[in-house]
Order: structure tokens, then sequence, then C-alpha cells
């Protein structure tokens, strides 16, 4: 889930660093599932229990409410007053932020993982998705019909830009190629090789004929648009870049890096035109305005900073103590700001006229970062579930807008019958019943093994104690939001 996540800094080779990043990022997703996120001044201690006011704030001065998991990446087209979010829910949505509060169009929800990037296409009735799966999706935003998926990449995709003209888009993987797509066409375009580690951020030229990309090599590449020819080196970093954007009315480049470090290059002659404040964390989204010209970077941390471009002075910081800032965008007008993170909805941040700080009123600790469980094997049980199964999953009979289908009413359900729910076709095709075994036996063997070639996420518990523990909660749990479910007869069943 922390796909550019924090990382200690290294020395080595990029092949070395690309190893390092990985096994960083698993660290980092085991300690926010043991209860052991970051914390900024003033965030509660692990097992705290949720502020009251904490449901309320998600409604609150226009925030993007709906998606059912952490946000990852956020667009705005001020033209048109419309926003895209992608989330860990392995949904885009759609939203018109014309009136005084914003209304969701669309929720299009295609992908076999998390929505990593999206994309307005210019007049803004097209837009692109692109996740953990690999693939693109375009999508009319008119009438929510999926127009199209383009497929070739073998690793997640993390970022995407159209060319201006609209004619072009280009993904960035880390199966460590970028690769541009003709959207008049509908068909694959060049392949762009030549990075030594995933490809992080991709972005057009001014005339749309060459191609800007950077990855965790820390290299900053152009490439020509016709055939995907290496155009030449144009800027080395000492650390992995992981966010690049070309500023409007030219080629100057604005990245922010693994090291937490941001800099302004010339595209044409990698000179650099400004060393940006560092961040103490690692960089992890960027935005950028025309009018009034300005930069936004969003780091590891929470730290949101707002950069004038005309003298790279900070005009603005915001302090979000509740974790990663993983999407940026500025809302038209660019008085405020949407930022997402390990919350499931986007958070407005008003700039200008800037408002009094306020404590962020978070759920904290978030659903799957329960730490505190005591001697009760039910809490113990929900412990588990907080951890392994809340991201994607929901107790409640309604549940909607996860990863996964609601787990209310599991026990004595056909595997891939909860109406509605997009099962792949893998799953699809098994024939059985879950019971307890058949639930023990997924986390004692894994998703690979039971449910193979699921969106499920690769995991296991090895220990039987946890694993009866879950399944007691799940028992009472299911049996609670659903009487008279199936999952009351199978209160006296045995392991």
């Amino acid at each position: 889930m922390l796909d550019r996540c924090p990382g200690h800094r290294s020395v080595g080779g990029p092949r070395r660093l690309a190893v390092l990043l990985v096994a960083v990022c698993h660290l980092a997703v085991a300690q926010a599932q043991a209860g052991e996120p970051t914390r900024g001044p003033g965030t509660a201690a692990p097992g705290a229990q949720p502020s009251a006011a904490a449901e309320t704030r998600k409604s609150h001065a226009g925030n993007l409410v709906g998606h059912g998991g952490p946000i990852k990446a956020i667009a705005v087209d001020p033209d048109s007053s419309r926003a895209l979010t992608g989330s860990f829910d392995y949904a885009m949505m759609a939203w018109d932020l014309s009136g005084t509060e914003p209304r969701l169009l669309n929720r299009l929800a295609e992908h076999d993982g998390a929505v990593n990037a999206v994309a307005f296409l210019p007049g803004a009735r097209r837009a692109l998705a692109a996740g953990d799966d690999g693939r693109i999706a375009l999508w009319d935003l008119e009438t929510g019909k999926l127009l199209a998926r383009l497929e070739g990449h073998t690793a997640k995709i993390i970022a995407l830009a159209v060319s201006p003209d609209g004619r072009l888009a280009a993904s960035a993987s880390w199966d460590r190629t970028a690769r541009l797509w003709d959207l008049e066409h509908l068909s694959a375009g060049p392949v762009i090789a030549g990075h030594q580690g995933p490809v992080n951020a991709v972005a057009f030229s001014a005339d749309g004929q060459r191609l800007y990309t950077a990855g965790y090599d820390g290299a900053v590449n152009l490439y020509a648009v016709g055939d995907g020819s290496l155009v030449r080196l144009v800027h080395k970093h000492g650390w992995g870049v992981n966010v690049l954007a070309r500023l409007p009315g030219g080629e100057r480049l604005v990245l922010g890096a693994l090291n937490g470090s941001a800099k302004v290059i010339d595209g044409e002659t990698g000179r650099v035109v400004a060393e940006l404040p560092d961040c103490e964390r690692p960089i992890l989204s960027l935005a950028q305005v025309e009018k009034p010209g300005l930069v936004a970077l969003g780091s590891g941390d929470g730290l949101v900073r707002v950069v004038r471009i005309g003298d790279w002075s900070v005009i603005e910081e915001h302090a979000n103590p509740y974790g990663p800032v993983w999407a940026l965008a500025f809302a038209p007008g660019a008085t405020a700001m949407y930022y997402g993170g390990l919350d499931d909805f986007a958070t407005r941040w008003q700039i200008a006229p800037r408002e009094a700080f306020e404590q962020v009123d978070s759920t904290y600790p978030r659903r799957f970062q329960q730490s505190a469980s005591g001697d009760n094997p039910l809490a113990e049980g929900e412990l588990q579930f907080a951890r392994k199964c809340s991201v994607c999953h929901t107790l409640e009979p309604d549940g909607r807008n996860r990863a996964g289908p609601t787990l209310s009413g599991i026990f004595g359900r056909r595997i891939a019958s909860v109406p509605g729910y997009p099962y792949s076709e893998a799953l699809r095709g098994l024939d059985f019943v879950w019971t307890p075994e058949m639930v023990e036996r997924l986390f004692e063997l894994g998703p690979e093994v039971v449910t193979p070639g699921s969106k499920m996420p690769l995991q296991r518990m090895t220990e039987a104690g946890q694993r009866a523990a879950l399944i007691a909660y799940l028992k009472a749990a299911t049996a609670a939001a659903v009487p008279g479910s199936p999952a009351d007869a199978t209160q006296g069943e045995s392991k």
C-alpha cells in the first residue's frame, strides 16, 4: 500500500537501492498493521478510540467522501470544476466541484488493484485510471462507460500523463518501463526502456513531442515520443525520484525525491534552477497550477508545503500528523487544495485566505492500525480483523466501496456470491461454501493456494491461535450483523 514509502538513506547501486526500497515498503506496511505508524505532535497513542467528531469531519468543508480505502490519487480540471480521485478500494470517482459542496458523478470500478493514478483528457469528458493491476482504463465521464482497457505493463502503474493535445498518454510502472498510448486509435505505442529501477513519474514536453521520465535510479531522462528513443539524460539525482512535473510555460521541471529533497531543473540543459527546502521524509506527491503560479509538495510525514514559482519561497505549510500525503491537487481558483492519504476521503485545505490551524480530527488509529487486544479471544480476533481484513472488507450487510466484498453472513455463503460485487473470473470459477475450516485454511496456506487468481492480497497467519481468534470474532460479528443468518448456525462449531 505504501507505494512511494518512507525509506532510510543508503548507499549502493541502483539495483541495491530498488531492492532496499521494496523491503522498506514491506516494513512500512507491517508497521502500520502493527499499530506503529509515524506519529506527529498531538497524535493519539495506539489503542486510542476515534474522536466523536471524526465522522462529521468527513463531510466538512468540501471533503470528497465516498471511497472505501486510502486515497492514492487526485486530479482536478479547473475549467470544468471537476475532480477525480483514485483509491485503494480499486475505484476511481468523478466529482462535480461547481456547487457549494462537491457532488459525486460516478464511481468507476474496473481494476483488480488499487488505483494509483488518474488523469483528465482535455475537455474533461474522458479520463484515465491506472493501478496495481498494471492496466489503464479509459472512461467516458458523461455516461460512466468504460471505453477501453490499455494493457502491456507487467507491474503496477504509478503515474499517468496526457499530452497537451490529448492524443497520447504516458504511464510509469514498476516494471522499469514507461509506455506511450495512442488515445485516438486506442492502441499501444512505444515502450520506454532505460531506467535501472521502477519508473515513478512521466511528463510531456510543452510541444508534446518528447517525454520526461524519472525513477528510483535517480535519473530524469528525455525520450522522443515518435519512436521511444532516448534523447539524453537530463539530470542525475543522488536519490530515487518519486514525483516529477513540468511547470507551465516552458521546460522547467520540479522533482521530489526519496531523501526528502526537491529541486527545479531546466529540462533543456539539466541545470538546477532552484533548490527547494528539504522535507524530513520522502516527497510522495506533487501538484502545480499556472495561475497564480504555485507548486505544492506532500511528504511521508504528512507535511504539505506550497511554494511560489516566482521566487521559490514557501508561502504556506500544513501538517497532517496522521500519515503520508500520497495525492495532491489544487482546487479550482487555487485558493484551496485537496490532499489524500490513509483516510478514505480527500481532505480540502483552505490556503487563501488562510484559515487558523486546527488539529486534524481524523479517525486514529485507523481501522487497520489497532494494537491492544488483551486476553479476550474475541478482542484478539477483532485485532486480527482490523490488521488483516478491515482495509478491504466491512462486516456490515450493506458494506460497499471497499476493495473486497462484505463479510456479513460469510459462513454458509457460497464463494463469489455477494450480489453486485465484481469478482474475478478465477474466483467465479471456484465452487465451495465458506466455513470456519475454509477461512482457517485460507489464512494458513494463503489466498494464492486456496483462491488462486483472486484479487486478495497475499498474506498468511502462521499462528493457529490468531486464526482461531479471528474466526471466533467473525462468527460473533457476522451473526450480530445479520440476525438469523447462516452465521448463527456456526456458533457452536469447533475447530
